[in-house]
């Protein structure tokens, strides 16, 4: 029953990909389209080993062929496109290459197809298969030098992201842009032996919590502990949990700010305090909370007095304004400066990398890993 649930579940996840493929890329595995770049106002592509066919749709013939080799420039000119210098009313573009060939774009080669298509200028699409486009994100999340376990991780979380966040820009006519916001996307040019590896090896393993794909978050380390989703996101996410790390205290920072722009950013951000007089905030000890504190250590408010006003803050909207890798960190008022202290790097939700890698390389394998860091989740085979 469980088996036949999780069939039904692949089907509706992967039925309109299928339907939206050209026939060359149709196939049981699911396809996503990347945002590579938007609001261009020319974009040169190649058929590197292939030739390239343009489309106006799926549904019908090429309209052109580009040998290959040979540049396809597509500009835009008064909302037109125009193809090698030729005016084209369409509103969208597929651009496919021959068996075996690579598409490059502005020089970058990805695998997969390109679609552009006018908004603001052109958008730039990549639709590809899933575990081509790990192939070009695993190794930009995660050092393909690290433990292959740990790689094997970052492979299943990315490979859960992408699917679970399918659609998050759907409004810009793609799935996941290709930067730190989504996941970041390379291409080919980033692919690794290792890494391309890790993919192979966790092919189609997806993340689970009862029955639905879990929202596999990740971030850089976690300074010791990671933390609960309530205190990031203001809602509870049951596999989202605080869990403590092999090592604490890791990748510490410091950050100082001349007492001027401190108050300068706090009074354009949110209102006048006047002259600063006092910062208060519990000390900070990873893995035990205050009411100022989430049990790992991380600020959940901090208050700033100041001459002509008071206003508490949210540790998330502190390290937004003063750009902090994280909100595991103490605060002191120097002579002339605000000076913040703290560990780790990231929003503290889900795996830590640096702590997967720790836990690689004493010898836990990256289920167990995910299991750690994922509370209650299951490693499912979606396809």
């Amino acid at each position: 029953m469980v088996r036949m649930h999780r069939f039904f579940m692949f089907l509706a996840l992967i039925a309109p990909l299928l339907f939206s493929m050209p026939f060359t890329y149709a196939s049981w595995q699911p396809e996503i389209s990347i945002g590579l770049m938007n609001g261009q106002t020319s974009v040169t592509l190649l058929g590197h080993y292939g030739a390239l066919s343009i489309y106006t749709s799926l549904e019908e013939k090429s309209f052109l062929t580009v040998p290959k080799e040979k540049s396809l420039l597509i500009e835009v000119r008064n909302g037109t496109f125009l193809i090698n210098g030729k005016e084209k009313k369409m509103e969208r573009l597929i651009v496919e290459v021959s068996d075996g060939g690579v598409i490059q774009v502005n020089g970058v080669s990805y695998r997969g197809y390109i679609t552009l298509f006018l908004k603001n200028g052109v958008t730039v699409v990549n639709n590809v298969p899933v575990e081509d486009y790990l192939y070009g994100v695993v190794p930009k999340e995660m050092p393909a030098s690290w433990n292959m376990e740990a790689l094997r991780a970052q492979s299943v979380a990315a490979r859960t992201f992408a699917l679970k966040n399918r659609g998050r820009h759907r409004a810009e006519g793609y799935d996941l842009c290709n930067t730190a916001e989504c996941q970041v996307y390379e291409g080919m040019g980033a692919e690794t032996k290792a890494s391309t590896e890790a993919v192979d090896s966790t092919r189609g393993e997806v993340l689970f919590y009862q029955g639905e794909i879990s929202d596999a978050l990740f971030h850089t380390d976690s300074g010791g502990m990671t933390e609960s989703s309530e205190n990031v996101w203001g809602s509870r996410v049951p596999y989202l949990r605080s869990v403590p790390e092999v090592q604490a205290k890791t990748l510490p920072w410091n950050r100082s700010i001349s007492l001027a722009r401190f108050v300068q950013k706090i009074e354009t951000a949110e209102k006048k305090i006047g002259r600063l007089k006092d910062i208060k905030l519990s000390p900070l000890q990873i893995g035990k909370g205050r009411g100022d504190r989430s049990i790992s250590g991380r600020v959940l408010t901090m208050r700033v007095v100041g001459d002509k006003g008071n206003i508490i803050l949210t540790g998330n909207k502190i390290r937004s304004l003063f750009a902090l890798p994280s909100t595991l960190f103490s605060v002191r008022i120097l002579k002339s400066n605000v000076e913040f202290s703290g560990y780790g790097s990231g929003h503290g939700l889900g795996m830590s990398q640096w702590g997967a890698k720790a836990f690689a390389e004493r010898g836990k394998n990256y289920k167990d890993i995910l299991r750690y860091y994922y509370t209650g989740v299951s490693v499912e085979k979606l396809y």
